[in-house]
């Protein structure tokens, strides 16, 4: 039997991040800075250069560019084919201007400071790349990444995670030259691309047809960890297979998240897929915290701390001025400039594989590695303090335009959120849909989901009762949340959910019956409605016209009754018919009538006599 040390020796690296999280993030965020910074800040105090707590970062880091894996997947789930195609001219226009320019300066600035051409070109594109999990994660903070700006920044990085595969591709030419082309066949080189292409393909293929109805199969089978893990075989089994034909990871997942964007499982998959990606992200952030080498830092601090600031200034200035000649506004411009100027996260990964095949020296890629690590660190607090100060300065104006947030297909433009999909919120969702209004639709029931594409309505699968799933779906922007449940214990606890967590939305919600409808009031909801009432008042209004009255005096009718109930219902909520009692779980309210009988209840049936006492004398 296995020594009981051996199944808890992986507590205690654990427990080091989770305890160095809980500590620095809040008191980061207390501050008034970025989460970013309280895992970069931790990473160093724990890390080899601090207190010494996790004895091989590598291994962590290894495993937390999973982090970075995660978020792109979710990125992608929030895009759609046709608004990517629409950023085409950022993304190849603004985004490959900022590579090379970035790029050839800071290259030429190393070459004057001494490096070797090689050694300077694999520093200028190594600094050149942004840090894509910083810049995401503040984007998100902030709620920016679908303004203007912060469409812009994506774009950006999207092309710089692009580039990565060729340029892992030329620094093995940079090597040993051209000659290296003449060691492969061109049969090699074929094979090669032509794996690459059928990987891309069968992603595309299998994303396209297969995933929905796997999804399909996974939901009707209620188990929630199920769905979980597919998720994850979904995310990382794509991202293992780009990794495999030479592509990033990250691109992968990208992939597999963007072919997901229109899926009916989606907003399922992102809530299942968070918290992963939150807890990884963090830790990824630790992992480049733990790569400071600060014996380092102090030997070089001097260069250090010349060249650190200027890699930031230098950075924005190029992407300002840039991102005015592509149209953008100067406040824009430098948002985004600021925003992605530290270096990024494949910065190292490029120069490991750089110094391995002897294009950087030893010193100089720990030197440009701290660099990069440092501009990392500084790169989020300028950016806090410049988004503070322009907000200062404009006010409202430099908050996300709402007609941006609004404006953008799917959920962002969507000001209900409808929680059921049966036959009471099927008839609420054409009710709106005659006046344009396209609600954001949850339900866990297959088959509706199924029957809503002949509709024309968009439903997704996704349990409503989950605040993460609320929160994916769109909850903290919606106007309205039209809770149409149809179980009362299900509706109860959406509604404290939504009035705990998004206190902004009016909550509109369906009463089974007329206790619900109490216990609803009592909860203050903005609006309720029993199921069956007004139909059922429709229904006597019409019986009414039948048997010879006329519509006014059956409209007459049906709102007296209308308007009595409403009132009971006020009475019931404040004192109750029994003193409170009918709100205690198993009491009934018992049903009486709204206008004074005309007479005596008369049985007419020996049984029914037997039932109302009318033979007791």
């Amino acid at each position: 039997m296995a020594d009981t040390a051996s199944h808890v020796s992986f507590l205690p690296p654990i427990l080091t991040f989770c305890g160095a999280a809980v500590v620095a993030v809040p008191l980061f965020r207390l501050m008034g800075l970025s989460a970013v910074l309280g895992y970069l800040a931790a990473g160093i105090v724990i890390g080899p250069s601090g207190l010494s707590l996790v004895g091989e970062p590598g291994t962590i880091a290894t495993v937390a560019e999973l982090g970075v894996v995660l978020l792109l997947f979710i990125i992608g789930l929030e895009l759609k084919l046709t608004h990517l195609w629409s950023m085409k001219r950022d993304i190849f226009g603004l985004g490959l201007a900022q590579l090379l320019v970035t790029a050839l300066c800071l290259g030429g600035a190393a070459y004057q400071f001494g490096f070797a051409a090689k050694g300077a070109f694999v520093t200028g594109v190594a600094v050149a790349l942004s840090a894509t999990a910083i810049a995401l994660q503040m984007l998100g903070e902030r709620n920016d990444l679908q303004t203007p700006y912060g469409q812009r920044s994506f774009s950006i990085l999207l092309f710089q995670d692009l580039s990565v595969v060729p340029l892992l591709a030329i620094l093995p030419l940079l090597a040993t030259g051209l000659g290296a082309l003449e060691q492969d066949s061109l049969s090699d080189r074929l094979t090669t691309v032509a794996t690459t292409l059928g990987a891309v393909a069968f992603v595309v293929i299998v994303g396209r047809y297969g995933l929905n109805p796997f999804f399909r199969v996974l939901a009707r089978s209620g188990a929630r960890e199920v769905m979980t893990a597919s998720a994850l075989l979904v995310v990382l089994g794509a991202a293992l297979l780009m990794q495999e034909v030479g592509l990033s990871m990250a691109m992968g997942a990208f992939l597999a998240g963007l072919l997901l964007a229109e899926s009916n499982f989606r907003h399922q998959l992102e809530a299942d897929i968070e918290p992963f990606r939150g807890i990884l992200l963090g830790l990824f952030f630790m992992s480049v915290g733990m790569s400071i080498d600060l014996a380092l830092v102090q030997r070089q601090w001097a260069v250090l701390a010349i060249a650190a600031p200027a890699v930031i200034a230098g950075k924005t200035l190029i992407l300002t001025l840039l991102s005015r000649a592509f149209g953008a506004s100067w406040r824009d411009g430098l948002r985004s400039a600021i925003l992605l100027s530290p270096a990024g996260e494949f910065a190292f990964v490029l120069l490991p594989v750089a110094q391995g095949l002897g294009l950087l020296p030893g010193p100089e890629a720990q030197l440009v590695t701290a660099l990069a690590a440092i501009t990392m660190l500084l790169g989020p607090i300028l950016a806090t303090g410049l988004e503070t100060i322009l907000r200062s300065r404009a006010g409202d104006d430099a908050r996300p335009d709402a007609s941006v947030l609004h404006g953008q297909e799917g959920e962002l433009s969507s000001r209900v959120l409808v929680i059921g999909f049966g036959r009471f919120g099927q008839i609420v969702n054409q009710v709106l849909l005659s006046q344009g209004i396209e609600a954001t639709v949850i339900d866990r029931n297959v088959e509706r989901i199924r029957d809503a594409a002949r509709f024309g309505l968009k439903v997704y699968y996704g349990d409503g009762t989950r605040l993460d799933v609320l929160r994916a779906a769109g909850a903290e922007r919606a106007e309205i949340v039209c809770v149409c449940t149809d179980h009362p214990d299900v509706t109860q606890k959406i509604v404290e959910i939504v009035h705990q967590d998004f206190p902004n939305a009016r909550s509109f919600v369906r009463a089974y019956d007329r206790i619900h409808a109490v216990n609803l009031m009592t909860m203050d909801v903005d609006y309720q409605i029993r199921e069956c009432f007004e139909s059922a008042i429709t229904f006597g209004r019409a019986t009414l016209e039948e048997l010879g009255f006329d519509a006014e005096t059956a409209q007459a009718s049906a709102d007296e009754i209308r308007k009595r109930d409403i009132a009971r219902l006020v009475l019931q909520r404040s004192v109750g018919d029994m003193g409170g009692a009918e709100l205690v779980v198993g009491a009934k309210i018992a049903p009486e009538p709204l206008l004074k009988p005309a007479g005596k209840a008369r049985g007419l049936s020996p049984e029914t006599r037997d039932i109302l006492n009318e033979g007791i004398l």
